[in-house]
């Protein structure tokens, strides 16, 4: 049975579709991710998983149970990790982590157990005693992980989790989740890093203008949309241009720049463009998931 069944989901706010008619359903254990540019609709669908925001039409079952009836037994079973940091600043690390128990009605011995159990998991049992506002932004994030996995979660909601964190932080976010992963929860991430999708995600959808454009796995999606291989020409010439075209290759032709996809790595390719083409730059790279979030919503800047 899949943890989340959503079927023509719709979110209106008064004229205006945030989401519009989308399907999809999330295996037990699956790490799944949701795409898209600002204003693409993600926020607003995953508001509505965790019955933050009510749905306008269309079905939402979670754990097997409607949204609309029975949000109160869904929330107590999933844990949400917002971008913003809400945790209380008032209070220790491990206090912080005693109150959010109290909302899920857990016994004080219960609740001291499972936050140093946590504490020790995400790596902040030395810091316990500590003030929020001493921790760094990538402790805080780590702590509002903790936090959301208080009440032995079955499914978590991670949106946007690592933004703002420098690198080193992000990763220990990810090896976090990793281990998550391999202890079988299920988890929902939205994030505008491409590469924390492919790495983290077993299957996506990609969303624009509230609809689904994309679905599948992150490799399936690039050897798709983009392809195995990707070839950047900066400054190229109208022969170049020519070439592609008459080819057949798949481009794009960015003015300054132009990107050539090859489904799989096109050795004679390769060595053409390297000894035609590459007066000024070349660059030789795999495709990734940047690629076809690009090639499916577009680069232009969005408001």
């Amino acid at each position: 049975m899949n943890i989340i069944e959503a079927r023509n989901l719709v979110k209106k706010f008064d004229d205006f579709t945030a989401v519009d008619s989308i399907s999809f359903g999330v295996d037990r254990g699956q790490f799944f991710g949701i795409l898209g540019p600002n204003g693409a609709g993600k926020t607003s669908a995953v508001r509505m998983i965790y019955g933050f925001s009510p749905i306008t039409s269309g079905n939402m079952e979670v754990f097997g149970l409607d949204i609309n009836t029975d949000w109160r037994t869904i929330r107590s079973r999933l844990g949400v990790c917002q971008q913003e940091n809400t945790l209380d600043p008032d209070l220790t690390v491990e206090q912080n982590l005693w109150l959010y128990a109290r909302y899920f009605e857990m016994d004080k011995k219960k609740a001291r157990e499972r936050a140093g159990d946590l504490l020790l998991f995400f790596a902040l049992k030395n810091k316990r005693q500590a003030k929020v506002m001493e921790l760094s932004g990538g402790l805080a994030r780590r702590l509002q992980l903790a936090r959301a996995l208080m009440a032995e979660t079955e499914l978590l909601i991670l949106d946007e989790p690592t933004t703002g964190l420098d690198p080193q932080s992000r990763h220990q976010v990810w090896d976090r989740l990793f281990e998550l992963k391999k202890r079988g929860l299920t988890m929902i991430l939205t994030t505008h890093y491409m590469d924390e999708a492919e790495v983290l995600c077993d299957r996506i959808i990609i969303l624009d203008h509230g609809r689904i454009i994309a679905e599948g796995r992150p490799a399936g999606l690039i050897e798709k949309h983009a392809g195995k291989s990707v070839i950047e020409i900066k400054v190229p010439s109208e022969e170049l241009k020519a070439f592609v075209r008459e080819k057949g290759l798949k481009h794009d032709d960015l003015g300054e720049l132009i990107i050539i996809y090859a489904e799989k790595h096109d050795h004679e390719l390769e060595k053409v463009v390297r000894e035609r083409f590459c007066m000024d730059s070349c660059l030789f790279r795999s495709g990734n998931l940047e690629d076809v979030f690009l090639r499916l919503t577009g680069r232009e800047l969005r408001e």
